[in-house]
C-alpha cells in the first residue's frame, strides 16, 4: 500500500498531477480545491490512498490525513466508490460532512455532485453513529455491527425509510 509520497510536482492540471518521486513519476488524481493548492516544480507530500481495480492501480492524493480517512470511510457505504468519494471530499470538508450526518440534513449533502436524496440517505444511514468529529484530534469510531446493518436493510425493504428503520433499532436496543 502507497500510503505517503513526497516529491517534486512535475505536471499539475485541474483533477491529476504527477509527482517524481526518486526519478520515477507517479500519477495522483486530486481533487479541483486540492490541485488549486499546489504549485507546478513545488516540493509536496501527499497522504494517499491506493485503489486496486481489475484494470487499474489508482493513487487518489490529500493534503491532509483527515481528508484521506474521509475519502476511505465513504466508500464504505454501498454503492459509493472512489469517483464519488472525490467528489465528497472536493466539495466538503470533514467537519462539514460529520455535522451533516448527525444532523441528518439530506438536503446539504444531496449538493455533492453524483450523490441523489436515496444517497444522501444512505450516507446518513450508514455513517450516522460512526463518526463524530473528523478533526485531527480525533479518530472514526468502528463499523456497525453486522447485525444492526442486516436488521436495517431487512426494515427498509419492508418500506421503512433508513432513518425510521434507524430510530425503530435504536429504540428496541
Amino acid at each position: 500500500m502507497i500510503s505517503l509520497l513526497t516529491g517534486t510536482i512535475r505536471s499539475l492540471t485541474y483533477d491529476r498531477t504527477v509527482i517524481e518521486v526518486g526519478g520515477v513519476g507517479l500519477s495522483v488524481v486530486l481533487t479541483p480545491s486540492t490541485s488549486a493548492q499546489i504549485t507546478l516544480g513545488s516540493q509536496q507530500q501527499f497522504f494517499t490512498s491506493l485503489v486496486v481495480r481489475e484494470d487499474s492501480l489508482t493513487l487518489y492524493g490529500f493534503l491532509t490525513e483527515e481528508a484521506k480517512g474521509l475519502f476511505e470511510l465513504v466508500q464504505t457505504v454501498s454503492g459509493i466508490g472512489p469517483k464519488v468519494a472525490m467528489s465528497i471530499v472536493g466539495a466538503m470538508s470533514p467537519e462539514d460532512l460529520a455535522r451533516a450526518i448527525s444532523q441528518e440534513e439530506i438536503s446539504v449533502i444531496e449538493k455533492v455532485p453524483g450523490i441523489g436524496r436515496k444517497g444522501a440517505q444512505r450516507l446518513i444511514l450508514e455513517l450516522k453513529g460512526r463518526l463524530s468529529d473528523l478533526s485531527s484530534s480525533q479518530t472514526y469510531k468502528g463499523h456497525q455491527p453486522a447485525w444492526r446493518e442486516k436488521l436495517v436493510s431487512g426494515l427498509t425493504s419492508l418500506g421503512f425509510s433508513p432513518k425510521e428503520a434507524d430510530g425503530a433499532i435504536s429504540d428496541v436496543v
